[in-house]
């Protein structure tokens, strides 16, 4: 199976938003996004949540990505993920670490490869 690691690491191979947007599956778009909107108590169209990775340069990232301090911070220091940063644990990711444990794992596993 694919892994395509976000910034943060989540795994985006495993986001169905990412799933549905790379088969071009306008039902499974629509499905997720009345899903997410029961959800999480929000408006979401199926073109509000395409999505083609943290790293896509296209503009085409679900909700808050365009605005996420963890990518923002990464990618302005030139970094693919926050695994090279030799800041790594910082108060940016700390909150999202505690809620998504296996995303640290991921990146500490990155880290241990260098």
């Amino acid at each position: 199976m694919e892994t395509k690691l976000a910034v943060c690491g989540l795994d985006c191979a495993l986001c169905p938003a990412f799933v549905a947007t790379k088969a071009n599956d306008l039902a499974a778009l629509t499905a997720l996004a009345e899903q997410w909107g029961r959800q999480f108590n929000i408006s979401a169209t199926p073109e509000q949540i395409r999505c083609h990775g943290c790293d896509a340069r296209d503009g085409v990232q679900i909700g808050h990505c365009a605005e996420c301090a963890m990518r923002l911070c990464a990618l302005g220091r030139g970094f693919t993920t926050c695994a090279e940063c030799g800041e790594f644990g910082c108060d940016k990711t700390a909150g999202f670490f505690k809620d998504v444990p296996e995303a640290k794992a991921r990146l500490e596993a990155l880290r241990q490869a260098r």
